[in-house]
């Protein structure tokens, strides 16, 4: 059995809809405008409930608003759409009173590819042959529960849109979880794009692996200037010998004694081989 529900469209938020917002009935006529499903969006559906009628759904929703309710109250301008066992009927919201308007979800039936009368058809990448046994309408889409003519309740119905595009895989009615996906199918969720995670320091032997030298690691881990990259660890320039540093007191020494050798002549193969000595020592 066709599933009883009935949704609320409302004039669509951005700047470029704002001279339809709130207007009655013959302010959109006026102006040239007309009623049309590409400039609302749906903001409820929800099953109906016996007895409930257009006029019982505005008095409803004027007041307190469930949760679920994306918009503002039911006010001029909105429009209520019944779906009763397949029956479709579309009301605007005028100034104290709801006028029917015909064609607002199908101005083109004749040129969809699915409908309640479809059946004996083939649906990509699914075996059989395929007949409507319920529709729903979302976001002013119509969409359609397909049942398997040769396996009938054996096997899981699929949903389509008015296009015959497979929406839902499978599904056995229009239930929270149908609908939930085919909403996802209108409104894709965004991806979140993760910033990459940060590389962590390496170790000096992890360095060596990256650029393929491990000594040249080691010396940009343990150098303390990286303009003496060249092969030797901590090689550090050589200490300037301080200005003004006294000479060393031996030093001096002999070299007065030399001096003293070569003036008086006499000491002067001994003095050489004292030094010839030490040189050797050394």
């Amino acid at each position: 059995m066709t599933l009883n529900q009935f949704a609320v469209y409302q004039v669509r938020e951005e700047a470029a809809y704002r001279p339809l917002r709130f207007r009655s009935y013959d302010e959109l006529l006026q102006k040239g405008y007309r009623v049309d499903v590409s400039n609302y969006h749906q903001v409820y559906l929800s099953q109906l409930a016996p007895g409930d009628t257009a006029e019982t759904i505005c008095r409803r929703f004027t007041g307190k608003l469930p949760h679920t309710f994306k918009g503002h109250t039911i006010s001029v301008g909105d429009v209520i759409v019944l779906n009763r066992t397949g029956e479709i009927c579309a009301y605007f919201v005028d100034k104290g009173r709801l006028i029917a308007l015909a064609g607002f979800l199908r101005p083109n039936s004749s040129g969809t590819l699915v409908s309640m009368d479809t059946s004996n058809y083939r649906i990509d990448g699914k075996p059989g042959t395929w007949l409507a046994c319920d529709d729903v309408i979302v976001d002013g889409r119509h969409f359609f529960l397909m049942q398997n003519e040769q396996m009938k309740n054996a096997a899981a119905c699929a949903v389509v849109d008015e296009n015959g595009k497979l929406v839902v895989d499978a599904a056995q009615k229009f239930d929270e979880d149908t609908l939930r996906q085919i909403n996802e199918h209108l409104h894709p969720p965004q991806a979140v794009q993760q910033e990459p995670a940060k590389k962590p320091p390496l170790e000096t032997w992890q360095k060596a692996f990256e650029n393929g030298e491990y000594l040249r690691a080691a010396e940009m881990s343990e150098e303390q200037s990286y303009s003496f990259i060249d092969g030797r660890i901590n090689n550090l320039p050589p200490k300037k010998e301080k200005e003004g540093k006294r000479p060393s007191v031996l030093k001096r020494l002999h070299e007065k004694q030399a001096a003293i050798a070569v003036r008086s002549g006499k000491l002067a193969p001994q003095m050489g081989l004292e030094q010839e000595a030490e040189r050797n020592r050394k």
